[in-house]
């Protein structure tokens, strides 16, 4: 029985992608804990393998690898001065450990990419190694998707998990304890937070997330030009925002808050409402392909759908906008999105994009969902119809870079949702004729069977069917 976090799930960090972004920032994190704190090593090595070391370079993991080791964190770090720190480095090739020794790291020489080989434990693996009196010291971690970062030597004398009040390994027992104690998914969650921290702390780092998916939209919707990498893809969020609210208008908003009220303030029709839809994940995700700051839901290149769908339905609602509104929103998101990690995979390399944008739209549907008023049996019913209609979706980014097709799949998956939601509140629970977690274990069986093509290496499908002239990686 695994003990996960909605914080876990619904991580704050930096683009492009949570597995071979963030999860390599946060492993090189716990090397440098873990096995560099007291040594004074003359030399550092880091070798990357399978998905890891195919599409890295498209997915900035060097990038990353290199922040890390200068000190930075995904959360804090800031994100316009990215490029000097890592041109900084390209020059100096010197990084300084936590005990102050200054240490020769040239990023081009002393980071490795060995895509024909795969270590044992996952796709995304990495190898650590550190030279000190003659002798290599090494350290394999994997990044298991969605910024989850395991080692090897964490498969022995493992922490027990966290005692929860409601320990839900499947949706079947979060339905038990919901109907038995009356309650809804975001108050069994609270009630399952709790146990990691307080009602305060709780909100806190609810209301923190919002504001950072909230940030990005509105960076997103304000940012015209050409996205890095050499594939030449224009940002588009900008423009339909200017389409939408009206240059005149665009130019008197000064705040996020701001431009969440006039989109409220105006009667879209379907048509402007589906753009609209669009615009905040396209948004999200063309900041996520520039090393912006995004919040992982469950991962990076699915960033774009949990945060256009509760926008959708902050614009929608006719009473304002509240805090209790958009944390249980959260909850609940955070919630089924823990489900998949436990039971299947939210890592594109083990399981393609069902594993990312899938497994992204179930969680906003069910939110959706209850949000709406939605019982739980039917919140639940709106997360198997929305992953069920993304079962087998390969994951190809032409390139190695999350933009093609990655930021259209997340307008593509915030519809789908909303769909998911609104299908399964018109329909009795006791009708549907799959549950969610047989289409949990469907989507780990298809994991299993699909091709390694076409599992975030850009060895099939679009990845090798679309011309690239000279990208940069």
């Amino acid at each position: 029985m695994e003990s996960i976090s909605i914080f876990e799930m619904l991580k704050i960090g930096i683009g492009p992608s949570s597995s071979h972004t963030l999860g390599p920032w946060r492993a090189v994190q716990r090397w440098i804990s873990e096995a560099l704190h007291d040594a004074r090593p003359n030399r550092l090595q880091i070798t990357l393998y399978g998905s890891l070391a195919l599409t890295g370079k498209g997915h900035g993991t060097a990038t990353a690898i290199a922040l890390a080791l200068l000190g930075q964190d995904p959360e804090t770090v800031d994100i316009d001065a990215i490029d000097s720190l890592i041109t900084e480095l390209e020059h100096a090739r010197c990084i300084r450990l936590p005990n102050g020794q200054a240490l020769h790291f040239d990023p081009q020489a002393d980071i490795l990419y060995k895509g024909d080989e795969q270590l044992p434990g996952h796709p995304n693996g990495m190898r650590f190694c550190h030279w000190q009196d003659g002798r290599p010291h090494c350290q394999i971690y994997y990044s298991i998707g969605g910024g989850f970062v395991i080692a090897d030597h964490d498969r022995t004398g493992a922490a027990p998990p966290q005692a929860l009040p409601y320990p839900c390994q499947k949706a079947s027992e979060l339905q038990n304890y919901c109907d038995r104690d009356g309650l809804r998914i975001a108050e069994l969650v609270r009630a399952n937070e709790r146990s990691w921290r307080d009602d305060e702390a709780i909100d806190r780092q609810l209301d923190l997330i919002w504001q950072t998916m909230l940030n990005t939209m509105y960076r997103g919707c304000h940012r015209d030009g050409i996205l890095p990498g050499g594939l030449k893809v224009v940002r588009r969020a900008a423009s339909m925002n200017r389409q939408l609210l009206g240059q005149q208008q665009v130019e008197h908003i000064d705040s996020p808050s701001a431009w969440l009220q006039a989109i409220r303030e105006q009667a879209p029709g379907f048509a402007s409402t589906m753009r609209w839809i669009s615009c905040f994940a396209l948004a999200v995700n063309e900041e996520n392909a520039s090393l912006g700051r995004v919040v992982t839901a469950p991962t990076n290149g699915a960033a774009g759908v949990i945060p256009a769908v509760l926008m959708y339905h902050l614009c929608s609602r006719t009473p304002e906008p509240d805090a209790v509104t958009v944390r249980n929103f959260l909850m609940v998101a955070g919630e089924l999105g823990t489900h998949f990690k436990k039971n299947a995979t939210i890592s594109a390399a083990a399981g393609g994009c069902q594993a990312e944008i899938g497994v992204s739209s179930a969680m906003a549907a069910a939110a959706l969902c209850e949000a709406l008023g939605g019982s739980v049996a039917q919140s639940l019913m709106a997360a198997e119809i929305a992953m069920e209609h993304h079962l087998g979706m390969t994951c190809d980014p032409v390139g190695g870079l999350v933009q093609i097709p990655c930021i259209e799949r997340n307008a593509m998956g915030a519809v789908k949702a909303i769909n998911a939601a609104q299908l399964a509140l018109s329909r009795h629970p006791g009708e549907a004729r799959v549950s969610l977690d047989e289409v949990i274990r469907t989507m780990a069986q298809t994991a299993r069977d699909m091709s390694s093509n076409y599992k975030e290496t850009s060895l099939g499908g679009l990845a090798v069917n679309i011309a690239v002239n000279h990208p940069e990686c």
